[in-house]
């Protein structure tokens, strides 16, 4: 246990020392300029294009408030955890710190800590209610379920909707659509339609329990008399392999769920290329998350029915926006929510437009 605490304190130190030379040289890259103030971003994930999006627009914002925000998302630190790298920005003195954060009692404490250092924090996407953040910048995530859970029933309902010979349309399965089958003779009831969330393994925040509260009263209010069944998936994401693994397991068992909701890009493009390499398009729909180049093609190709687009340049706008009001004012508003839209077939094409101008660009 002695070796391992000196081991930990050795990786700190070094880490704290590569930071000090990291951060001494940014006004050299930044033409000179002098900053105010010196805020820190970390995230679990330093390669997606959600996280580079989010500190694009912060950093916009930062610019605007003559503030330097670095990211943690480089080489250097790659192999660092988030809560070693929140001690690392805790040791360097950052004048702020933005983190998606857990509800892990390790993260909690290192806030709380950080908050009694004079450094104020804000949970990025991933929160921490029982520590001393000062806010929370995230989407709603029961409006967020919500979402998600009307776009599940419609994909259900225009599916599973059916016409027999004699005029009726049946929707999917339900007492009514049981009334009318055996009325008319059409024999064996097919299944109810299955909807999987697919959610992270090790997440311990309250977010993923009020997102699928959203799906779930959603799917009732909307159901009708269709039958249709909400479970939970865990996805290890430890790393990309582990993610693509978890989801490869569910097309390999019987079960296979007729509609797949990811909350992240990753998810998103791992069941986009299950569904295809199992050949099971058109079968399992998949609800995505952001709004990848990837992504939107699929949804083109009527691969990925839909998307859920979050305003990433307005959630990094919003931590630093919380960062400078409690530094001026000593208080910010407790929780920043940001935009989010659906993309589908109908108006995906705009989406790809803007991007293959921003390619231009």
């Amino acid at each position: 246990m002695f070796l391992t605490a000196v081991c930990i304190m050795l990786t700190v130190v070094m880490a704290v020392y590569v930071l000090w030379f990291y951060q001494g040289s940014y006004q050299e890259e930044g033409n000179g300029e002098t900053y105010d103030r010196y805020y820190m971003m970390i995230t679990q994930d330093n390669k997606s294009s959600f996280w580079q999006s989010v500190y694009q627009g912060a950093s916009e914002r930062a610019r605007e408030e003559n503030v330097y925000v670095d990211w943690l998302g480089n080489d250097q630190f790659r192999n660092y955890s988030v809560e070693e790298q929140m001690q690392v920005a805790i040791a360097s003195g950052v004048d702020g710190i933005i983190v998606t954060a857990s509800e892990s009692e390790e993260m909690t404490a290192l806030i709380d800590q950080a908050a009694a250092e004079g450094i104020p924090v804000v949970t990025l996407y991933g929160d921490n209610t029982q520590s001393a953040r000062c806010s929370f910048v995230g989407v709603g995530s029961y409006n967020l379920g919500r979402e998600y859970g009307r776009q599940a029933v419609k994909i259900v309902q225009d599916r599973h909707a059916f016409t027999t010979d004699l005029g009726i349309t049946v929707l999917y399965d339900g007492e009514k659509a049981i009334a009318m089958k055996q009325e008319i003779g059409l024999g064996t009831i097919d299944r109810p339609a299955r909807v999987t969330l697919l959610v992270n393994a090790y997440a311990k925040g309250l977010d993923q329990n009020i997102l699928y509260s959203g799906i779930q009263e959603a799917i009732e209010q909307e159901r009708g008399d269709t039958v249709i069944e909400l479970s939970l998936r865990s996805v290890d994401d430890t790393n990309d392999f582990s993610v693509e693994e978890s989801i490869r397991d569910i097309f390999m068992e019987g079960d296979i769920p007729d509609v797949l909701i990811c909350l992240n890009e990753l998810n998103t493009t791992c069941a986009y290329q299950a569904v295809v390499d199992y050949n099971r398009v058109g079968t399992v729909s998949i609800l995505g998350h952001y709004i990848s180049d990837t992504i939107l093609n699929a949804i083109d190709r009527n691969v990925i029915y839909a998307t859920i687009d979050i305003d990433t340049a307005q959630m990094g706008g919003f931590c630093i926006d919380a960062l400078q009001e409690y530094h001026d004012l000593g208080y910010t508003s407790q929780y920043f929510t940001a935009d989010i839209s659906l993309v589908s077939k109908d108006n995906v094409d705009a989406y790809l437009e803007r991007e293959e101008a921003q390619d231009d660009e």
